[in-house]
């Protein structure tokens, strides 16, 4: 229970899925956590479920493709528990199903604002507050499709892989100030985003039964097989890793 007793975190997308497990795993260990999403009423209601709970817990407001927030609910997460230990950049999304050739500029960019400028927004402000706590952990969540193909969704595939890129070049660069800097990579984890890719196939039970038969496991993953993940990186079990790509996808990469 006192992984993380003492660390401030802060995990972008809090409200929902791999967020919302991670956030809670983070305070059950110990951590208070700031939570950013734009999905107020689901980020409030967690907020008030962990205080709740006894957990230190505070909701902010955040668009992630928008650097003025970004730096806004830091700055105030950071000023509002006294220091920043974590940073989780979970936020994303998936963007437009389509083959390269028929996508628009405006579906590239949305993608890219939201799952690649916010990391980068994320870093670029968490960076001055780790300093001054003398180090930290920052967690880039990535996912398969930062590591292989898949013949789909273009946007996504690019700006996975390059979270994992940013992910291993911030390692190089911060390490002297004890900063450690890792990727993510969930295989297909049935949250909300998932559900609505697997609805949007028509048939909803054979579409998840052929995404379960992706993994060699034979299933998808559960949110807290990421949120455990996250705690390790965050915890200092994992002192020693940095510029790592922690892979959890049930074998999915394996072949």
């Amino acid at each position: 229970m006192d992984r993380l007793k003492g660390k401030v975190a802060i995990v972008t997308g809090a409200a929902l899925g791999l967020g919302r497990a991670t956030a809670t795993r983070m305070a059950e260990e110990g951590a208070s956590v700031g939570l950013f999403d734009i999905l107020d009423d689901q980020g409030q209601a967690l907020a008030d479920e962990l205080a709740a709970r006894g957990f230190k817990a505070r909701y902010w407001r955040c668009d992630t493709s928008k650097e003025a927030e970004v730096q806004r609910a830091i700055d105030e997460a950071a000023a509002h528990f006294g220091r920043l230990d974590i940073l989780v950049n979970n936020a994303g999304v998936s963007g437009a199903n389509k083959p390269t050739h028929e996508l628009t500029e405006a579906e590239w960019d949305y993608v890219q604002a939201i799952n690649v400028k916010g990391v980068f927004f994320g870093v670029k402000h968490a960076i001055p507050h780790m300093r001054k706590a003398g180090g930290g952990s920052i967690i880039n969540l990535s996912s398969i499709y930062g590591l292989v193909g898949a013949g789909d969704v273009p946007p996504y595939h690019a700006s996975k892989g390059a979270v994992r890129l940013m992910s291993k070049n911030d390692a190089l660069t911060y390490a002297p100030d004890r900063i450690r800097v890792n990727s993510v990579h969930p295989g297909f984890i049935w949250t909300p985003m998932v559900q609505h890719f697997v609805a949007d196939s028509g048939d909803t039970q054979a579409a998840r039964q052929a995404t379960d038969a992706l993994h060699p496991l034979g299933h998808m993953g559960e949110p807290d097989d990421i949120a455990w993940g996250c705690v390790y990186l965050a915890s200092e079990e994992a002192k020693f890793v940095t510029g790592s790509e922690l892979v959890i996808d049930g074998g999915y990469t394996a072949r």
